[in-house]
């Protein structure tokens, strides 16, 4: 099976600048405001990615102390130029936190416990490193339904590789069951789980360069080397879909996400 969670290489460039505008920065926004909220003065950030969703948590939550951490050394090399000088950044794995217990007030994880190979370790782990009250904040995407873009690129890849196709589209939108998260929560120690939809009509600029982020900035890129794949003609071809979808560029395009926020018992 095709590794999706290995951002190295050129990715971690292609994430940040392809998609971080589209699909990010909208949504890091509304995680640092929830993360406030709390008045949290340890934060945990997992999965943290090129830093995006760490630099919002930043700004809304300046006196906080704020340990930034991911699986990618790659990606966090981006993640530091965004955080100031007084964040901590380390290399760690959502499924054992290399962290004492009750260390934070909040724990926060954007769009990547999709990718957790085993779901129930990192929510126990999130809830062993909360203190007590603590605010487990973790979004994932809606289903390719609601987030068409995906869905586009995704059936493009199946067209081209009807025999093999790159599995790495079907992996960010599989956790779409709200049900099944929030009983998760709730048998790993969270007393109460809030969840909010939440709709957003994303900014487009260009189609090339949205296009050049939905192949070259995550895994599939890998995935289609591996097939041979012409990566400029995939990218080529995701943008002319892309346009006869939702017409020229600039525009926008409707996205959804799932925010839950699961408190300790």
């Amino acid at each position: 099976m095709d590794d999706s969670t290995a951002f190295q290489g050129s990715i971690p460039e292609h994430y940040d600048s392809g998609l971080g505008p589209v699909l990010f920065r909208h949504y890091a926004d509304v995680l640092g405001a929830a993360v406030a909220e709390g008045r949290p003065r340890r934060i945990l950030e997992t999965a943290a990615g090129t830093g995006i969703s760490s630099a919002a948590i930043a700004a809304r939550n300046r006196d906080a102390q704020l340990v930034i951490t991911d699986l990618n050394a790659e990606m966090l090399e981006l993640a530091r130029q965004a955080l100031p000088a007084t964040a901590r950044v380390e290399v760690a794995d959502a499924q054992a936190l290399p962290f004492p217990d009750a260390s934070f007030d909040a724990v926060a994880c954007q769009f990547g416990i999709m990718f957790v190979p085993e779901l129930p370790r990192a929510f126990r782990e999130a809830r062993r490193v909360l203190v007590p009250h603590g605010v487990f904040h973790f979004s994932v995407w809606d289903s390719h339904a609601e987030n068409r873009f995906a869905a586009i690129v995704d059936g493009l890849l199946a067209e081209t590789f009807p025999d093999d196709p790159p599995p790495f589209y079907s992996v960010p939108f599989r956790l779409s069951d709200v049900q099944a998260l929030r009983t998760l929560a709730q048998s790993t120690g969270f007393r109460s789980v809030r969840i909010d939809v939440v709709p957003h009509d994303a900014p487009v600029v260009s189609w090339e360069g949205f296009a050049d982020g939905l192949i070259r900035g995550n895994p599939v890129a890998d995935q289609l080397r591996r097939r041979s794949a012409d990566l400029d003609a995939v990218v080529a071809e995701v943008a002319r879909r892309l346009d006869a979808e939702y017409g020229a560029a600039p525009t926008t395009i409707p996205v959804q996400t799932i925010f839950y926020r699961a408190t300790v018992r």
